[in-house]
């Protein structure tokens, strides 16, 4: 299989596609405008515990306030205290079954409002919530991630052959690393030996001393580690040997990521190339008009079949239709066959467009038990690729999947797109005749008001203008001659489609 990683780097934007085969398999999008958060960790300050929602909210320094879930706040965690400058974990711990308060009540005895505590965003703010923290500290590197407040040292799920986890265990296990820190090994270590991990345990080490000598030196509220950009976090995560190649159309991002990738995996800078064509990277590779389906309501499949995909406060709902396919069989062959070629897609647009929280699949009823189960066996499959953590509940006897994905990041959508001003989230707006209705209606409370013998302007969207003089004028002069009044009709192309005005003249 051929996959490569493409950066197209321009002065506002940095927008980074991964092909298979030349398609599409993922994208990601990041603004230079705005600041990304995730990864970030900071030396907040509580502002306000709420034990009724189980939630604290910590002071970065930034517009808005972070949110902390109470019960994420059991140790180990790190509090700054003037008397008392430890962590927490290295407290004598509760023996099991001696107390049954919940997480939540212990976190709000944790904290008290004012005081300091390390934090880092392990979600970014969404809408009108603030960023999600967490006091439980991750620190990705190449291969292993480190964990400072635990002493677990553990394999990735992803990883699953039982003698490579064990052979990778036992590795991690004679590597001199802090007792009290935490190691866990990344999908991307596996196969790799003690000289990469040793490399790995160092760095994160000597990271880790950095941020706790930094945030004892800053006040508070305050930024004490940032997280590497979206260009050298796809470098870190995803060049591995399955890559043939990561193309880059900056020179300056490619040195950045080339001294970078010298730095952690030198073996593989042969794949790191410098795109220099006149053509742009995307338009060159044919994937700008793949990119825009992404934001697209509709999606259609190779057999003429499409699934709709409608985003609402709470969760995202997919359909599947058959459209213009109909099949040479049965019915439920057809469905069957839809069905599965939409879990590929499903799978593929969700990845694309890093649809998170609960998701609704309404596939095409089917009556076979057995296809029901392939079914949601196929959609299992296709999701294990997807790097983000994943629900899956059985499919129902009518066809739902109900799922939840990880949400972590701003989604492409959100980066790129806003609500729209005209109709206000809703897709649609009222119809040409609907406005009529309404305008004439408003007519008539205006008048009954005024009282006879008067004179008003009416102001409409000029379409609605039109279809009152064309189809609707008999309503106007009615309202005229009952009211013994004079109407005039005013075409405003700046008012919204919705909008009726009346004013007396």
């Amino acid at each position: 299989m051929n996959k490569e990683i493409l950066v197209s780097a321009e002065e506002q934007e940095i927008r980074i596609a991964v092909l298979e085969n030349g398609k599409l398999e993922e994208f990601y999008v990041e603004r230079r405008t705005r600041d990304q958060l995730m990864g970030n960790i900071y030396k907040g300050k509580v502002d306000s515990i709420l034990p009724g929602i189980g939630a604290a909210f910590i002071s970065l320094g930034l517009e808005r306030n972070g949110f902390l879930y109470l019960s994420d706040v059991a140790s180990p965690h790190y509090l700054f205290d003037e008397e008392v400058d430890v962590p927490i974990n290295d407290m004598p711990k509760e023996e099991p079954g001696k107390d049954d308060r919940s997480l939540a009540e212990k976190g709000a005895e944790l904290l008290k409002k004012g005081e300091d505590i390390l934090v880092q965003v392990v979600k970014e703010p969404f809408g009108r919530k603030g960023a999600r923290l967490s006091t439980h500290i991750t620190l990705p590197g190449r291969y292993l991630v480190a964990m400072p407040y635990s002493g677990h040292v553990g394999v990735s799920k992803r990883i699953q052959d039982p003698r490579e986890r064990e052979r990778l265990r036992t590795l991690l296990n004679s590597l001199r690393i802090p007792k009290d820190m935490g190691f866990i090994v990344r999908t991307v270590g596996q196969g790799k030996g003690k000289k990469e991990f040793a490399r790995d345990t160092r760095y994160l080490v000597t990271l880790w001393h950095r941020i706790q000598v930094k945030s004892k030196r800053q006040e508070s509220p305050s930024l004490v580690h940032e997280e590497h950009d979206l260009v050298l976090r796809m470098v870190r995560d995803s060049l591995s040997e399955e890559i043939d190649k990561l193309m880059i159309d900056s020179k300056a991002e490619y040195k950045k990521a080339l001294h970078f990738v010298r730095s952690i995996v030198p073996d593989l800078q042969s794949k790191l190339l410098y795109y220099q064509e006149e053509a742009p990277l995307f338009k060159k590779k044919g994937i700008e008009e793949e990119i825009e389906k992404i934001y697209a309501r509709k999606v259609y499949l190779k057999s003429g079949a499409y699934i709709v995909i409608e985003k609402t406060e709470g969760l995202v709902a997919i359909d599947v239709n058959t459209g213009k396919f109909t099949g040479k069989k049965r019915q439920e062959d057809t469905a069957f066959k839809t069905n599965l070629e939409a879990a590929d897609e499903i799978a593929r647009q969700v990845r694309l467009r890093d649809i998170g929280g609960i998701i609704v699949i309404d596939f095409i009823d089917m009556a076979m038990e057995e296809h029901r189960r392939h079914l949601f066996r196929s959609l299992i499959d296709h999701f294990r690729r997807d790097k983000a953590k994943t629900n899956i509940l059985s499919i129902s006897e009518i066809g739902i999947v109900e799922m939840t994905r990880q949400r972590m990041r701003q989604d492409p959508e959100s980066v790129s797109y806003q609500p729209c001003p005209y109709c206000q989230g809703r897709g649609s707006v009222k119809s040409v005749e609907t406005v009529a209705i309404l305008a004439v209606r408003e007519a008539k409370k205006f008048f009954s008001q005024m009282g006879k013998n008067s004179e008003a302007i009416l102001s409409v969207h000029p379409d609605v203008a039109v279809y009152l003089l064309r189809d609707n004028r008999r309503s106007l002069n009615f309202l005229e001659r009952n009211f013994n009044a004079r109407i005039i009709l005013c075409e405003d192309p700046k008012l919204h489609l919705e909008d009726v005005k009346m004013a007396p003249v």
